[in-house]
């Protein structure tokens, strides 16, 4: 594939990469994002004590919290907090002292707050679990940016929807966790003159593509990495641009459940375009 040089390809890097890598950045920094989280806790049936002791089923970060804050209590599948008197954790503003804080998966968390600290339920397969966040951890004070591999047009790739193979597609997570998800169909595109495939998630306006190739041996995060792109056109024309190929929110933290590319995903070539591996993770 011949490469393009920096005046040939200047106004799509500003336009396009330039401004998708800065919203990835902020995305990335915001409350919500994946550089603030401090912990992942799987409860356990009954009360499951937390806060900064050790003495704690849940042991919250050191300084940031008292020795004890008070119990998240799972039972018949539904999670309840206890709050310890005095202890001034809110939901929404309003101080806490027993609520119910996990309803189903399908709604949107109920976060408890302490300080600059956050936490709600999250279910992976059968298991609950404690995530938690720290406004003020050292990951977003540091962060500056994301290695990524030079601009290079030629990785902005037609491709066409294949839906003939539209199933639902095994996905699996870090956790080992399977489930059925939703395909829009599998997306056709050819690198070198050889045809290659991917799996395609539908996301709604967007198609959604976990994949792996041969740049995680040492390059790329080892288990893969993530694309979206837009659906088809009124004429079934679409572009996979590998430019914005990323990270993992586990490349990040070890506090993610990250989904792995199913095997049908895992593609023989390197793809040299998109993020980089970042940090040790």
């Amino acid at each position: 594939m011949k490469k393009l040089n920096l005046k040939d390809v200047s106004q799509y890097v500003e336009q396009n990469i330039g401004t998708f890598h800065q919203k990835r950045i902020a995305n990335l920094k915001k409350e919500n994002g994946w550089l603030n989280l401090a912990g992942l806790f799987l409860l356990k049936q009954g009360k499951n004590s937390f806060g900064s002791s050790i003495k704690n089923k849940l042991i919250f970060p050191k300084g940031k919290c008292p020795a004890y804050l008070g119990n998240i209590i799972l039972k018949d599948n539904q999670v309840f907090t206890e709050i310890k008197n005095g202890i001034d954790v809110r939901i929404d503003e309003k101080k806490v002292t027993r609520q119910n804080i996990f309803k189903n998966e399908e709604e949107e968390p109920i976060i408890l707050s302490y300080k600059s600290l956050r936490w709600f339920v999250i279910k992976r397969g059968n298991d609950y679990y404690v995530r938690l966040r720290d406004l003020e951890s050292d990951l977003v004070k540091s962060f500056k940016d994301i290695n990524t591999y030079p601009i290079d047009t030629t990785w902005k790739i037609e491709a066409f929807l294949d839906t003939t193979t539209k199933n639902k597609i095994e996905i699996t997570d870090v956790l080992g966790n399977t489930n059925l998800q939703e395909s829009a169909g599998t997306l056709v595109f050819t690198v070198d003159g050889k045809q290659y495939r991917l799996d395609a998630l539908d996301e709604g306006d967007n198609l959604f593509v976990i994949f792996a190739d041969k740049t995680n041996e040492s390059e790329t995060y080892y288990t893969g990495r993530f694309l979206t792109t837009n659906k088809p056109d009124v004429n079934g024309k679409l572009f996979i641009d590998f430019n914005k190929a990323t990270n993992p929110p586990c490349a990040f933290t070890d506090f993610a459940t990250c989904p792995l590319p199913p095997k049908q995903n895992v593609l023989p070539i390197s793809i040299t375009a998109g993020e980089k591996r970042f940090g040790k993770h």
